[in-house]
Parts: C-alpha cells; structure tokens; sequence
C-alpha cells in the first residue's frame, strides 16, 4: 500500500533529528542527492525555508521548529494507522530492526532468524550488532525498534524485559593464583592489572562506583572493547578480566574462571525498546518471541 505521509516528510524529519543531510543519508540508506532533493521539494511546496544551511550541517528555520512536532506526530499516527490496514486479518507484516550484542550473535541471532521465518514468513527481520553504548544510541535515535543491552545497575524498577541475570566472574590464565579458587572476593581484585572495555561501557563504570563506595583500587592496564579481545589479552598474559561468563566459552583450557563475590555481582541481559520507532504488529511479535526464546537461548549458554 501506498504510505499515507509522504515519504519526504520522513526525510524531513530524520535530517531536523541528526542537523545534517549526510547523517541522514546514512541513517536511511539513500544517496544524499535524494535526501537533499526532497528537502527542496518540501521547501517550494510550502513557500518558507525549513532549514538553515551552515558549514556543519542544517539547523532549523523558526518556521522549522514551529512544525517539527506536528510533522512528528503524524509520520507516528500514519504508521499506526498503515499498521492496522496491512495486519486487518491478523497476520504480522513489516519490517522489524533489532540489534544485538556481538557477543550474543552467535546463540541468538540465527534462531532468531528461523524462528521468525518459520513463523511469521511476512515479516522482514533486519538485524545488526554493536556494542551496548552504540544500540542504545541507535533505539534512542529511532534507527531500530529494539535491542539487546547490557545493564550492570539494578533493573527491577525498569520496563525493560530481563533476558538473563548471570554472575559476574574473574578471568585469567590457568595457573593465575587470583582464579586459583572457584570465588574471588571483590577486595582481592585490588591493585590486579585488569582488561577491561574503555569507557562509557556499563561494566567500567560500575567499577568506578565500587572503587568508591569500596574503597578498592581497580587498576585497568589495558582497554579492549570486545570480549573476544579482552579473553585474547588475558591469554597472552595482558592481565585479568571480568566476565559473566554467558556468551563466552569457559572450557577454554588456557584459562580459569572464578566467581566474585563480597558481594555477588549481578549483570543484567535487557531487551530494550525504541519510543521513537511505531508499535506495530510486526515488531510486538517479535518483541515477545525474543522475550519469549532468549532467556531459554541464553540459559543454554550457562
């Protein structure tokens, strides 16, 4: 069916949200020749300007502002009601984006992709990975409908679905007296050469809360911003790292593993969703099949 909006106003409204014709390029998969064509259109079509053109980027004109939510709302009702047209007899159709964590690639990514094939053959999965930090990005940009997130504070009070809740452990290499046990406590870490992901990720700075309200020293030798490259350091003597253990292959021999605790550190698995992405049909269903399979996908992993 034809969109109820036209299309150029969706451009429109990608370029106002990331002040440039070549972000929004990007974002949407087109050439910026387009991008900037329709935004000209749109500008001869209501006799005003709708951006200023500066050497960073556009910004909007008053008029620009002025119109930008109302433009909003109803690109969000058009999909809404587009929703209900396309999925009248039931059946969920679309396009769904989920990103996912590297690490979770492997134990979910091609069931995922089966599962939805198998059951809702209409709709159109479109997924990618990235770190936590750049998913949470994308979902508050509206670039994709949900995604898997790693959460170190405490969730209970959130409307993120939890997928899994694992231990946080100490990696080293087998033979490494701080792993030497099967528990670790927190104030042994002290002073360890640690491997650990650059910052804003979760985990560093949820360390550097414990730092203080511990008063323990954490002393990160090296950054690697992947868990494959933090387990490879640590096997080639870079130091220890901090893992839950969930996605990684433990039974690895060049390494031991043992559990922190005094106290116990929880991780959390999260599914979080997109406010700026429509409710549709399509992306509920898919919504509640992770919520549904993950956590007994993850579980496996244990």
């Amino acid at each position: 069916m034809q969109p109820i909006l036209d299309p150029k106003w969706h451009n429109f409204i990608k370029v106002a949200k990331l002040g440039s014709l070549t972000q929004a390029a990007v974002a949407l998969d087109v050439p910026q020749s387009m991008i900037s064509r329709h935004i000209s259109q749109l500008e001869r079509e209501c006799g005003v300007r709708l951006f200023n053109r500066t050497g960073r980027g556009v910004t909007l004109t008053d008029f620009g502002q002025q119109i930008l939510p109302r433009i909003e709302s109803l690109a969000e009702e058009s999909e809404e009601i587009s929703d209900v047209i396309r999925t009248s007899g039931g059946v969920p159709i679309g396009e769904v984006r989920v990103g996912l964590l590297p690490s979770s690639v492997a134990p979910i990514a091609g069931p995922l992709f089966r599962l939805v094939q198998e059951r809702y053959p209409r709709i159109k999965l479109h997924l990618c990975d990235g770190s936590s930090a750049h998913l949470e990005e994308l979902i508050n940009e509206g670039r994709i409908d949900m995604g898997i997130l790693l959460r170190e504070a405490d969730v209970s009070s959130s409307d993120e679905s939890v997928l899994a809740q694992p231990k946080l452990m100490l990696v080293g290499r087998t033979g490494s007296p701080a792993v030497a046990q099967t528990t670790v406590e927190l104030a042994a870490l002290r002073n360890l050469p640690l491997v650990l992901p650059s910052r804003p990720h979760p985990l560093r700075m949820r360390l550097e809360k414990l730092s203080k309200t511990h008063d323990i020293d954490f002393d990160c030798a090296v950054e690697a911003d992947s868990i494959r490259l933090q387990w490879e350091i640590v096997a080639a003597g870079g130091g220890y790292a901090i893992t839950s253990g969930l996605f990684e292959h433990i039974d690895d021999p060049r390494f031991s593993v043992a559990r922190i605790v005094k106290p116990e550190l929880l991780r959390s698995v999260v599914l979080a969703s997109s406010l700026r992405r429509p409710s549709t049909l399509a992306t509920r269903t898919v919504q509640k099949l992770i919520e549904q399979e993950a956590p007994l996908l993850l579980k496996n992993r244990e």
